[in-house]
């Protein structure tokens, strides 16, 4: 039931309803350690969310409304994914954790601070440090005018 539920979502999501090449590009690219490709399927995704669902309200101008698109696709194409990852000095907006890697998101919309380097000064790797896999810190910031991902680092 998981699977049907979880392919009913990748569907919605995916206007051209092609889930399943979808979900082989992306595995593809997590398991090459291809950041490029992997931003270029996110992009895709957010183009195809309808305009209409933008009509008289301002969802996408908030981090939440990227991260929780972002957190449920991965969920729905079954990644092992943490959700507002907590440590001791904060949270993570997003762990995905890959047999081959571990990759930590911090996620921003337009302005503000930069992403990948709030990931560094917060040290957020450390919790995972002792892991012997890579760790890949992924920055994401989110143009409200484009509803896209703007600058990924």
């Amino acid at each position: 039931m998981r699977k049907a539920f979880n392919t009913f979502i990748l569907k919605r999501l995916n206007k051209d309803n092609n889930a399943n090449n979808n979900k082989k590009l992306l595995d593809q690219a997590i398991e090459n350690n291809d950041l490029e490709k992997f931003k270029e399927i996110l992009t895709s995704i957010f183009s195809s969310i309808p305009y209409n669902n933008y009509v008289n309200n301002n969802i996408y101008k908030y981090e939440d409304y990227y991260s929780t698109v972002i957190y449920l696709y991965l969920q729905a194409l079954g990644y092992n994914i943490i959700g507002e990852d907590v440590r001791s000095t904060g949270r993570i907006d997003l762990t995905m954790l890959q047999n081959n890697a571990i990759y930590i998101f911090e996620f921003k919309v337009d302005k503000g601070p930069d992403a990948l380097e709030q990931l560094k000064a917060k040290n957020y790797h450390l919790k995972y440090m002792n892991d012997p896999r890579p760790i890949y810190l992924v920055g994401m910031h989110f143009d409200k005018r484009k509803k896209n991902i703007g600058k990924f680092s």
